[in-house]
């Protein structure tokens, strides 16, 4: 197998540094490691496979905790997972932020959910769990966890201080106008120039993932598309295609079909929602209104496809609930191209206007290795020249589907509105594809074993990859559910997008990112 000669090759650079490696699905490697060469393990991996930490996250067993760091592999089509114990009665680990900065906010969220000290990690402050009502001492994704009866003290949140002759602090939020969530910016200027944003978020916590604990799947699907609203049918795919793989059950192609034509419905919505909303944030209100005519048309399309808006209620462990027969199949044909019309004209009213391009070019710009050390993902990284795409780079849907990640390289505003305007038609041409595969066959499979094990499902969202590692146990109940929006990881793109930047410019900069304040606030 041609993973095993990287293990080798690793092995070979690294004397000792593999306790045991398996594979647990044809897609997912897990090699255990010892602590003392967990690091080194994840660094090797990190360099072989140009990947960022895609995930890292703790479980909590009878008789210690485990810590799971995962590298995509898209050479090899792979999932690679790299495994550690960790004694109870010395929660620590060496952390691994300083050599691959994209494990950092895992790192923190690994110490505040699980009290598992990341060493060495000089940025621990909480993400979620604010000091001001969360007392110290308790863990919520420990298993002998008692919710606090009192409240924490009231501390200040260490916002990083910039100082010297001519710099001030601009605070932002939490609360916003309109219905976004919240979520609190400051801004440290020097003048006009913005030299550093901060970010906080968690104000909307829910803990999902402890939610998830004791659910069963059935349980666990309806919640996953309440995880984030505009992301629905990703959130629920990934579920499925992770309690699926554990089951070892092969779902219809025909299912496999509807759900990647689903998926890029949900695409299209959000990107043309979002175009119109860069248009908003420059004054421009005539595409602006021409984006939300084309986003409506394709919400009403939603219903009549499958009865909801958003998409919900679809997918089902096994397959989907609703077919797409050949009036659904003539409906898509026909609406389509009408939408691709009104979206050209939009296309070009924006493309046309020499004040709303100066406004966007050379805007909000990511470096690649910014984007790299973060690990920022999906539309963001794509126009920062990753051409990371799990829908061509690893995803079984689209197999036999031909087309090609859309990427830039400048990083700007006007690259990531570049990616959404080419990703919208690609979504057209790509559902009217898939429609001319899809042949006479059942849309689910309902007869299937329940299993206990884990998995990993993931799903190229319209935001970037959605992510969910499973653990069923022999109860048929969900054990641990790790959940990774890509929002989670973009955030601090965004932070360092707007550098150099004024504080007008930054509701564009914002926008062009789009992330979920519910993605991030698990």
């Amino acid at each position: 197998m041609e993973y095993q000669t990287l293990l080798e090759k690793i092995q070979n650079k690294h004397p000792s540094i593999l306790v045991g490696a398996n594979e647990n699905c044809d897609d997912e490697i897990y090699i255990k490691s010892t602590p003392e060469k967990f690091n080194e393990l994840c660094l090797a991996l990190h360099e072989e496979l140009h990947s960022p930490v895609m995930s890292m996250f703790a479980q909590d067993l009878e008789s210690h905790f485990r810590v799971y760091c995962s590298f995509l592999g898209i050479k090899y089509k792979k999932w690679f997972f790299v495994t550690m114990d960790i004694a109870k009665d010395t929660p620590q680990f060496k952390s691994i932020a300083k050599e691959i900065y994209s494990a950092n906010l895992f790192d923190r969220e690994i110490k505040e959910l699980f009290g598992i000290e990341p060493l060495g990690n000089p940025d621990t402050r909480r993400l979620r769990l604010h000091d001001e009502v969360w007392p110290n001492g308790f863990f919520p994704l420990r298993k002998n966890f008692v919710p606090p009866k009192e409240t924490g003290t009231l501390g200040e949140y260490k916002f990083t201080k910039v100082e010297g002759d001519g710099i001030f602090e601009v605070p932002v939020g939490p609360v916003h106008a309109g219905i976004i969530g919240p979520g609190h910016f400051r801004f440290s200027v020097a003048g006009e120039p913005i030299i550093n944003l901060e970010i906080r978020l968690g104000f909307t916590h829910r803990g999902i993932e402890k939610l998830m604990e004791g659910k069963t799947v059935e349980e666990a699907l309806q919640i996953s598309e309440c995880v984030s609203g505009d992301a629905s049918f990703a959130h629920s795919w990934a579920l499925c295609h992770a309690i699926e793989k554990i089951y070892g059950l092969k779902i219809p192609e025909r299912a496999s079909y509807i759900r990647a034509i689903l998926l890029e419905l949900e695409r299209m919505y959000n990107h043309v929602s979002d175009i119109g909303g860069i248009a908003t944030d420059v004054g421009f209100s005539h595409p602006s209104a021409l984006a939300s005519i084309i986003k409506e048309l394709i919400h009403q399309l939603n219903i009549q496809l499958t009865g909801h808006r958003f998409l919900k209620g679809v997918n089902m462990i096994g397959g989907v609930t609703k077919d797409i027969d050949e009036n659904k199949k003539a409906l898509l044909l026909n609406v389509l191209p009408i939408i691709l019309r009104d979206f050209n004209e939009l296309k070009q009213i924006l493309s046309s206007s020499t004040s709303f391009l100066d406004r966007v070019d050379t805007t909000g710009m990511l470096k690649k290795k910014t984007a790299e050390d973060f690990g920022v993902l999906g539309v963001a990284g794509r126009a920062s020249g990753i051409a990371i795409d799990l829908r061509k780079n690893a995803h079984p849907a689209y197999v036999g589907v031909d087309f090609s990640p859309q990427t830039a390289e400048t990083g700007d505003v006007l690259a990531r509105l570049n990616i959404r305007i080419q990703e919208f038609e690609q979504s057209a041409n790509l559902i009217q594809k898939i429609l001319g595969k899809m042949t006479p066959q059942s849309i689910n499979e309902k007869s299937f074993s329940f299993k206990e094990g884990f998995a990993l499902g993931y799903v190229e969202g319209w935001r970037g990859p959605v992510l969910y590692w499973i653990n069923i146990n022999k109860e048929r109940k969900i054990e641990r559910c790790k959940i990774v929006d890509p929002s989670f990881r973009n955030w601090q793109g965004l932070s360092y997008a707007v550098i150099e930047n004024i504080i007008p410019d930054f509701p564009l900069c914002n926008k062009s990112f789009n992330l979920s304040y519910a993605g991030t606030d698990l």
